[in-house]
């Protein structure tokens, strides 16, 4: 199956809303349909869409901005369980690295669940290091790591 990437527009707000619950649930950490919508509309932010061939959404990642910073913020990002492990997140990671790049940010920097173990490894395949641990950082009591990467470092995704 082939899969294709594009810009989040607010139309897209319902898929988004679907998918977040897919992969996280519906907790107080999950976005409502409305929040995603500013997100995509009016946010200082940029999300890019998985899509596959029958045209649902398979995956997302958003980038926040902050004027007069060089840091983007990666405030969520996810895979439909079916699509795990096919390089996907990868694929999407780079695609919202070159977007930060083009807004002219030095560096990405992310929260992952420690729970999460999935996410964590292709964050560091990707280049991600840690910067600190973040005790009850989630509703639920679960702790997280921030991780950060400098955006135009080399980097060998092969290993």
């Amino acid at each position: 199956m082939a899969f294709t990437l594009r810009a989040a527009e607010g139309r897209d707000a319902a898929a988004l809303n679907a998918l977040e619950r897919t992969c996280f649930g519906d907790n107080e950490d999950s976005f409502s349909p409305s929040q995603l919508k500013y997100l995509v509309t009016k946010a200082n932010a940029q999300t890019r869409l998985i899509i596959d061939d029958d045209g649902e959404l398979m995956g997302y990642g958003t980038l926040l901005f902050r004027r007069d910073e060089k840091k983007a913020r990666l405030y969520s990002f996810c895979l439909h369980p079916d699509v795990r492990g096919q390089g996907l997140g990868q694929r999407l990671l780079l695609a919202l690295e070159a977007v930060a790049l083009t807004r002219g940010c030095d560096s990405i920097y992310l929260e992952v669940r420690a729970d999460n173990r999935a996410a964590i490894s292709l964050y560091r395949r990707m280049g991600y290091e840690v910067l600190h641990w973040m005790e009850d950082y989630y509703h639920d009591g679960c702790a997280a790591w921030k991780m950060i990467r400098a955006l135009g470092d080399s980097l060998d995704t092969t290993s």
